[in-house]
């Protein structure tokens, strides 16, 4: 059974920074490109980063570009979320999802096979 569990979630003011964690299981996770993705309350789920199966290769929002910084550890199966500067429209929940191999598309939800629960981030002014 896969699962992705995100962490790092919380309150900060704005300026701040705080790094996500998502830990999957289940899968053989060097196999798989993931990208993070959030919704603000009112708003539909939009892309934030990814990261190719390499390694190699990362894509990122216009919104978050020089801001966050997606990374992988494979040897602990995991996918990290820097993030700094920021700003209260960057409020939202942030889920990780799973994609298998190279895709097609990774600002599309669609090209994600498993996601996570989400973990609520929120930035205060």
């Amino acid at each position: 059974q896969v699962q992705l569990v995100e962490s790092g979630g919380g309150s900060v003011q704005t300026g701040g920074s705080l790094r996500l964690s998502c830990a999957a299981s289940g899968l053989t996770f060097s196999d798989y490109s993931m990208g993070w993705f959030r919704q603000a309350p009112g708003k539909e789920r939009e892309f934030v980063a990814a990261i190719a199966w390499s390694g190699i290769s990362s894509y990122y929002a216009d919104s978050v570009e020089a801001r966050f910084t997606i990374s992988r550890d494979n040897a602990e199966n995991t996918v990290y979320l820097q993030m700094s500067s920021l700003k209260p429209e960057d409020t939202a929940v942030y889920y990780c999802a799973a994609g298998y191999g190279a895709l097609d598309t990774y600002r599309r939800e669609n090209e994600y096979w498993y996601w996570g629960r989400g973990t609520q981030v929120t930035v205060s002014s």
